[in-house]
């Protein structure tokens, strides 16, 4: 799987703005997540988060990330039709499960806003965790990559000490079959599991 690593991503305003955001503290096995979306011209943002902002973010990143997406899979770019600017705090025990992203998700991107000190994104060979490779966590560092049915494992974690905050910027499409044709991949059998997810996660984290 192609990875692409862009360090001081955000401009310096945008990274201190973000940095310097007031949130209610996420408990230490806790995530909270921060919606904010634009879709065609529908604003949707979380109180975090001002709408001039968030449409300052999409004038200011939109081109740069479909031409990251067009370098890693070029095939996806036309679907494109919304984006996501989600903000995500973890608690510093909080351990996220390996999975491969969700077909809609055409580019998968994360920002590492703050501390300066804590883990970065893992991704795996496959989903039993084997060949891991860590891309470690540096304030402003954007790591993207172009999901691919079970092809794009990863999970993220807390180093126990720190709770950690993302920018989790996202391209996304509803054409959902289309995306199964370019990755020549079951749309039955991955739909199915892309529904079922959710509920299997919801299951799985009273297991660990």
């Amino acid at each position: 799987m192609k990875i692409e690593i862009i360090d001081n991503f955000l401009n310096g305003e945008d990274f201190n703005q973000f940095s310097n955001l007031n949130l209610i503290t996420a408990k230490p096995f806790e995530i909270k997540i921060y919606h904010n979306s634009i879709i065609d011209k529908k604003i949707i943002v979380n109180d975090c988060l001002s709408e001039k902002f968030l449409i300052k973010l999409n004038n200011d990143y939109h081109q740069t990330a479909l031409n990251i997406l067009n370098k890693l899979c070029p095939e996806k770019t036309s679907l494109y039709e919304y984006s996501e600017f989600h903000l995500i705090e973890t608690g510093k025990d909080y351990k996220y499960p390996i999975h491969d992203d969700t077909p809609n998700k055409l580019l998968s991107g994360v920002i590492y806003l703050k501390p300066e000190k804590n883990l970065g994104t893992i991704f795996y060979k496959d989903k039993k965790g084997n060949k891991k490779k860590i891309v470690d966590w540096k304030e402003n560092r954007a790591v993207f990559f172009s999901r691919k049915e079970r092809n794009s494992w990863h999970s993220y974690e807390g180093d126990g000490k720190n709770n950690r905050l993302t920018l989790v910027y996202n391209l996304m499409t509803n054409k959902i079959k289309n995306v199964y044709q370019i990755e020549q991949s079951s749309y039955i059998i991955g739909n199915i599991r892309y529904k079922l997810n959710p509920y299997l996660y919801r299951y799985f984290k009273f297991l660990i």
